[in-house]
């Protein structure tokens, strides 16, 4: 299983721009199989911030994933001067994991 963690502060007057093009990613990610789980929320301490949690099978499926037009969209969206700075992401490799029942 492949976890990412994935953060983004934005330009203030470009939030909810930023806030759409994440929006559109999400949707044809969930649908995707191998995607367990794909959630984006706004960072409650500031409000420019976004932070995405993706789960995924393995790895062919997260790179599947970053093909979709929406994360390209997303992508050329971040690198046109809307990000206050450069995302942050991490990977995760889970060897295993527990769920409550």
């Amino acid at each position: 299983m492949i976890v990412v963690r994935f953060k983004v502060q934005c330009q203030p007057d470009r939030v909810d721009e930023i806030a759409a093009a994440m929006g559109d990613v999400v949707g044809p990610s969930r649908r995707m199989p191998g995607v367990l789980h794909f959630d984006v929320a706004r960072d409650v301490s500031d409000p420019n911030s976004f932070l995405a949690v993706e789960v995924f099978e393995d790895r062919a499926t997260l790179d599947r994933q970053e093909e979709q037009p929406e994360v390209a969209a997303a992508m050329e969206l971040f690198e046109s001067g809307a990000l206050v700075a450069e995302p942050e992401y991490t990977i995760y490799e889970v060897v295993s994991a527990d769920s409550p029942a």
